[in-house]
């Protein structure tokens, strides 16, 4: 099976950057630069969410969903890098997984959010994604395949906007992922959401704003494969199956945010048994 790759971001605002931007004195805060930043925007349009290209990565959380060689099933749920690493590095490693798996890459929201906050980072920070960018003029053996189907354009399926795609490309159409999930009978979010944290990263919670993401990344995978269930590409026994798979591996994982997600499942079978693929 192609590598799937389910992403979410978490920023804070870029302050160094907006310090830049706006001379501020070096007597202001990091909290007194960002409040002001959050005043003028609020005066502006109504709302304190910064433009794009000053969110800075706090955080990239993936479920990294594949097949081994020897046919061996690998879910994969966790945070790239550390919370010392800087955020370049931070990015650098989402776009690294990208080349080595040249994955399906899975989001919500990531077409309005996540993407366009990672090209505008990246540039910031010199990151080069060569695979990323691909669009049918590279020198690898699959380059022109790219040409039809690549992470960039809005209606090619490389990089599957769940957010985007349900609502048919209408912004007034759009569920919040933590609504649908728990219609669906997954988890949906825990712990904090995103206008929380800002305020968790100034009390150096950035353990506590990864693992928050990490949950967020895993119902962003089921929602995915609700979808596949909806399209025809799981069967309902398939799906069973993978949905044990899941929760077996994340009964297996260490911190304290699995077992309470694991608690909140509320999804009920769609086979009477979820038997084994290959009996």
């Amino acid at each position: 099976m192609t590598p799937v790759l389910v992403f979410d971001i978490e920023t804070i605002p870029d302050v160094a950057g907006l310090r830049r931007l706006h001379d501020h004195p070096d007597a202001m805060s990091d909290a007194e630069v960002a409040e002001h930043a959050f005043s003028a925007r609020r005066e502006k349009t109504g709302s304190d969410f910064l433009p794009h290209y000053l969110q800075r990565v706090a955080a990239i959380s993936c479920v990294l969903r594949r097949t081994h060689r020897d046919g061996s099933a690998v879910f994969h749920v966790g945070s790239l890098g550390t919370t010392e690493d800087s955020e370049a590095t931070l990015i650098q490693k989402f776009y690294e997984l990208i080349a080595r798996y040249s994955p399906q890459l899975v989001s919500w929201n990531g077409g309005g959010f996540d993407l366009p906050v990672l090209h505008y980072r990246g540039l910031v920070n010199g990151i080069t994604a060569p695979r990323y960018w691909e669009m049918g003029e590279g020198r690898d053996d699959d380059s022109r395949d790219f040409k039809w189907n690549n992470y960039i354009s809005r209606y090619h399926m490389r990089h599957l906007d769940l957010m985007d795609l349900l609502a048919m490309y209408q912004p007034r159409a759009s569920a919040p992922l933590d609504d649908l999930a728990k219609l669906c009978g997954f988890p949906g979010k825990m712990g904090m959401d995103g206008s929380k944290v800002w305020q968790a990263f100034q009390a150096g919670q950035l353990d506590e704003i990864r693992a928050y993401c990490e949950t967020d990344v895993v119902n962003t995978y089921l929602m995915y494969c609700r979808f596949q269930l909806m399209r025809g590409g799981m069967s309902p026994r398939e799906f069973d199956v993978e949905m044990e798979f899941v929760q077996e591996s994340l009964a297996e994982l260490p911190g304290e945010q699995w077992m309470e997600y694991l608690q909140a499942f509320r999804l009920q079978r769609l086979t009477p048994e979820a038997e084994d693929l290959e009996d």
